[in-house]
Parts: structure tokens; C-alpha cells; sequence
């Protein structure tokens, strides 16, 4: 985009000649990913609703960007080049991804878009949680954001580890994606009829995250399997494939590796749709180590996990690391029901034990979250707020 493209409203030294309401702070949605971008969005309609507030997006670098802009277009916000938002001051900047943040001159809220801190990676003697390292926390040893948000107090103690010096900036806020899932479980029966489940229908969802350690790259045949075992048993089978994978790869070509199981009735749950309505209509989940699992066993759905890939570590003392010592594995060459049967008897255990990790404010997320943004964007809370409320259901077109 060239400079005479830039646009000049509703942000910018001219901008007053041009908006049609004066005197808003502004507030930058950084979008690395259609994931961060999806969590994001749940912490700008907490405040975009706030008449003394401009909320603008931007796409940020990463290596996922393929589907932000589309997903940006979607938001029907104003989006502004990221060459152009690195040049303006913002009154509060949000992000779900670290990319590029240092070039941004505003008070800056990080959080997690997934099931809080999860995975870690190898280094040194001893493994690092990701994304609270000092590797992506610091940017010439300074702390880069204002606000770095945790969902759970254990969350603190790691952060003590890699990265001291952002302990003062840690806020234990919870986990904005659980509770909503909560408030949407009365939607259940709604969710179901639109992803085209009948009455009292047995339902199991498959989740996939990205790359090459996910379900969908290493156990190719699996789908296939559950369809062919469970259908003529009257289950609804039902696909969740992490954005990653749908625009890594491309929307056409995934849909084209999953159209023989969709002609034989799978449901294909698109990038587009909330998939937390879909994990609300499961009878039972089969998952891999993405956080999809986690947020199922939390709402007590029965979760069987594929076997977890030498590769990928979980952080000790996480939710990701109690489900995954604590789920059944999926057993291959024997019938899947018993299995399904097994982690039934268990999913209402399991699935207080990984609350308990999940989220130390559980229920208050959105006002905790909703009290940092105000305090760093130093004006008033307002004194209303609106309930959280469930997630959309799906559109019928989208499966």
C-alpha cells in the first residue's frame, strides 16, 4: 500500500477535519493470527461500546497471516496497514501474539489465545513455557507490554523463572474463553440443531490444531475410521481443524483432503465459525494437544486423546499437562465406544481438575479484563456492564 492509500480518519493529525465525533481515545486491535484475532475481538467488545473510544485494527507479521485480512474484513472495523500503525500513538494497544510489538508506541495489554500458557519448548537444562519467556516478553530488556495478562496465579510462579522483571506488570484476569463457554451451555440444543445433529443424536467432535504434530497431519486414516464405526450407530461426527491448517494450506485444498468423509456425513466445522459451539453440542471429544481439549474436559465433556507426539511438551503444572496425563488415549484396532464409555465415567473428575488449572477467576474474567484495559487507558470504567453473552450459532451454510 502506498503512502496516498494511508487513510487519514478516524486516527491522525488531520483526523479532526474528517470524523464524526471528536475527542475519542484510540485503541489498536493487533492481529497476528485469525486465533489471536478471535480473541481479541472478546476483549474489544468489552470497550468498543464506550462513546469516548475508536477502536482500529491492524494486521501484525507473523508467519500464519494467510485469512487476517479476510478476517479483518469480517470485523467490519477500520483497518489500518501495519507500515501506518507503527507511526501513530495509540492511547491502549491489544494483542494475543508477540510479533512486531516493540514497533508500537502505546500502553500495550498481551494475552493468551489459547488455554492460557501451555506448551513450552526446549532449551538449556530445563524446558521454557512459551510466552512467558524473557524472549518475547523483552525487547532490549524492556518489558514490552503494560498489562501482561495470566489466567491462572500459578502463572506468576513461572513468569518468577523466565522472566522476572514482568512480574509487575502480570495481572491474573482468568480465562475470558471458558467462561464464555459456560454462559453459552444453555445454547446446547440450538448449537446442535445447526450443525445438523437430531434430537438426542450421540455426537463426537475431532479437534485438530496445526503443523506436523497435529492430529490431522499424523493420523490421516482417523476420520475415515469414526465415520465408518460410529454412523451406522446413528453418531454425528463432527471436524475441527485449527485456522492454521485451513489457511496454511488454503480453504480449497482442505476442503478438497476432507470432501470423501464430508460425502460420507462428516460435518465440517469452517475457520469462520465460533468452535465453541460446536465442543457445547459433543456427547464426546476426540482431540490432540491443542487447547480445544483442554476447554472440553473443563466443561466436563468426555475427551480420548491421540497418542501426543514426542515433539511437544506441555508445561508442568498447566491444565494441557493434567489432561494429558490424566485423558484416555485412543486405543487403534479396538472399537471406539468402550473407550468413549470409559472417559465418560471419568469426564466429571477429570473435568474439575482441569478447571482448578484452567483458571484462577473463573466467571469474572471479562471484568477483570475490562478494569486493565480502563486503568491503562486512564479514564473512568463505566459503571455499566453488559453480560457476556454465548457464542453465535453457527450459520447452516457454514457446515
Amino acid at each position: 500500500m502506498t503512502r496516498p492509500e494511508w487513510p487519514r480518519v478516524p486516527i491522525g493529525l488531520d483526523a479532526s477535519q474528517w470524523v464524526s465525533r471528536a475527542g475519542c481515545l484510540s485503541v489498536l486491535a493487533v492481529v497476528h493470527t485469525v486465533t489471536s484475532g478471535q480473541r481479541l475481538l472478546e476483549a474489544v467488545e468489552l470497550i468498543e461500546n464506550d462513546t469516548r473510544l475508536q477502536v482500529v485494527f491492524t494486521q501484525a507479521p507473523d508467519v500464519f497471516s494467510n485469512g487476517v485480512a479476510e478476517f479483518l474484513r469480517s470485523t467490519r472495523g477500520v483497518v489500518w496497514p501495519w507500515e501506518l500503525a507503527i507511526r501513530e500513538r495509540f492511547d491502549l494497544a491489544l494483542a494475543a501474539s508477540y510479533g512486531g510489538l516493540h514497533e508500537l508506541h502505546a500502553p500495550l495489554v498481551v494475552m493468551p489465545h489459547g488455554a492460557g500458557y501451555g506448551k513450552s519448548f526446549a532449551t538449556g537444562d530445563e524446558p521454557v513455557v512459551y510466552g512467558l519467556d524473557a524472549q518475547r516478553l523483552l525487547h532490549n530488556g524492556r518489558v514490552l507490554a503494560s498489562a501482561l495478562v495470566l489466567a491462572h496465579e500459578d502463572e506468576r510462579e513461572v513468569l518468577r523463572r523466565q522472566c522476572p522483571q514482568a512480574l509487575d506488570v502480570a495481572v491474573v484476569a482468568g480465562d475470558p474463553c471458558y467462561d464464555r463457554l459456560v454462559t453459552s451451555l444453555p445454547q446446547r440444543d440450538a448449537y446442535r440443531a445447526a450443525l445438523g445433529v437430531g434430537p438426542g443424536q450421540p455426537t463426537v467432535v475431532v479437534s485438530s490444531t496445526w503443523g506436523l504434530d497435529s492430529l490431522f497431519a499424523r493420523f490421516e486414516d482417523l476420520l475415515p475410521r469414526l465415520l465408518e464405526e460410529l454412523t451406522p450407530q446413528g453418531f454425528r461426527v463432527v471436524a475441527l481443524v485449527h485456522p492454521g491448517a485451513w489457511f496454511g494450506h488454503g480453504r480449497r485444498q482442505v476442503d478438497a483432503w476432507l470432501a470423501d468423509c464430508r460425502e460420507a456425513g462428516l460435518v465440517v466445522v469452517g475457520p469462520e465459525v465460533d468452535w465453541r459451539a460446536a465442543l457445547i453440542a459433543a456427547d464426546h471429544v476426540v482431540a490432540d494437544h491443542g487447547s480445544v481439549g483442554v476447554y472440553a474436559a473443563a466443561i466436563d465433556r468426555p475427551v480420548v486423546l491421540v497418542d501426543a507426539p514426542v515433539r511437544v511438551a506441555t508445561s508442568g503444572g498447566s491444565a494441557q499437562e493434567l489432561l494429558r496425563r490424566s485423558a484416555p488415549r485412543l486405543q487403534a484396532g479396538t472399537a471406539v465406544l468402550p473407550q468413549f464409555e470409559q472417559a465418560a465415567a471419568r469426564a466429571a473428575e477429570l473435568g474439575a481438575a482441569v478447571r482448578e488449572r484452567l483458571t484462577s477467576q473463573p466467571g469474572r474474567s471479562s471484568a477483570q479484563l475490562r478494569r486493565v484495559m480502563y486503568r491503562l487507558l486512564d479514564i473512568p470504567e463505566p459503571g455499566r456492564h453488559r453480560a457476556v453473552p454465548p457464542v453465535p450459532t453457527p450459520p447452516e451454510e457454514s457446515r
